[in-house]
C-alpha cells in the first residue's frame, strides 16, 4: 500500500478547514491502495518522510513566509531525506491574508532541493476560504492520492 503523509501546520479555523478539505480529498472512497499518514510539522521526522511515497503540505503565511513549524519539519529532515525521497510527487496548500509570495518560493526552492516533483497546483487562498477554494484543496488532496494509486 502507498502511502501519502500530510504534514501540516494549523493552527487557525481557516487553515482548519483547508486541512479537512485536503483529508477529505486524499481519503475518497474512489481512491484505493493509499494510506494518509498526518502528521503535525512540529511532531514529523525524517523517518516519517522516508517511509512515504508522496506528500502533503499545508501551512498558514506567516510575516510573508511558511510557518515556523513546518520550516522546522524541513530543518530537522532535510538532510536525512535528501538522497532518499528525489522524484516523489507533492501538493502544497497555504493559507495568507496577503503577502504570500515569499512562502510559495520558499516551498518551491525546498522542494526543488530535495527534487521532488510537483503533483498539482499550489492552493493558495486568502482570507475566509470560500466553496471554490475548499474545492480546490479536496482536488489537491485526491489529485496527489490518486497519483499513488497501484
Amino acid at each position: 500500500m502507498a502511502r501519502l503523509l500530510l504534514v501540516h501546520h494549523t493552527p487557525s479555523p481557516h487553515c482548519r478547514a483547508m486541512f479537512e478539505a485536503v483529508v477529505s480529498g486524499a481519503t475518497d472512497p474512489e481512491i484505493e491502495g493509499v494510506e494518509l499518514v498526518r502528521r503535525a510539522a512540529l511532531e514529523v521526522t525524517a523517518s516519517d518522510f522516508l517511509a512515504a511515497d508522496g506528500y502533503l503540505l499545508g501551512t498558514p503565511v506567516n510575516l510573508g513566509y511558511i510557518s515556523g513549524a513546518l520550516k522546522h519539519a524541513f530543518d530537522v529532515a532535510y538532510y536525512p531525506i535528501l538522497d532518499s525521497t528525489r522524484g516523489r510527487p507533492f501538493g502544497v496548500y497555504l493559507h495568507g491574508n496577503e503577502g504570500v509570495e515569499g512562502a510559495v518560493r520558499a516551498v518551491d526552492i525546498i522542494t526543488t532541493g530535495l527534487g521532488w516533483t510537483k503533483a498539482a497546483d499550489h492552493v493558495v487562498v486568502s482570507n475566509k476560504p470560500d466553496k471554490d477554494d475548499l474545492e480546490a484543496c479536496w482536488n489537491l488532496g485526491a489529485t496527489v492520492a490518486a497519483g499513488l494509486m497501484g
